[in-house]
């Protein structure tokens, strides 16, 4: 399973760099593994140039544990109106 991430705007970076160092042990103790993370080097079609992370799990039911756990939670608050974006949990193929 993939966890997609992307940020329509960011309004304060440092929150944001707060939010990911938190985050990063929940997704990890939750046996995510960060494969993409940064800005598009190429958009098409409608394609929208927005930060971006992608990360992947053994199953479906890996991620939920990690977004629902407090520590995560927790990387929530301190990223609270830093940033618009949304987050899919998406099987795979």
């Amino acid at each position: 399973a993939y966890w997609v991430a992307t940020y329509r705007s960011v309004s304060d970076p440092d929150a944001l760099a707060a939010y990911a160092k938190l985050s990063g042990p929940a997704i990890v103790a939750a046996g995510g593994r960060i494969l993409v993370r940064g800005m598009p080097a190429h958009t098409y079609e409608a394609g929208l140039a927005q930060r971006t992370v992608v990360t992947e799990f053994a199953s479906v039911e890996h991620p939920k544990a990690a977004h629902d756990s407090p520590v995560y939670q927790e990387a929530l608050q301190a990223q609270a109106g830093a940033a618009e974006g949304d987050i899919r949990i998406v099987e795979a193929a």
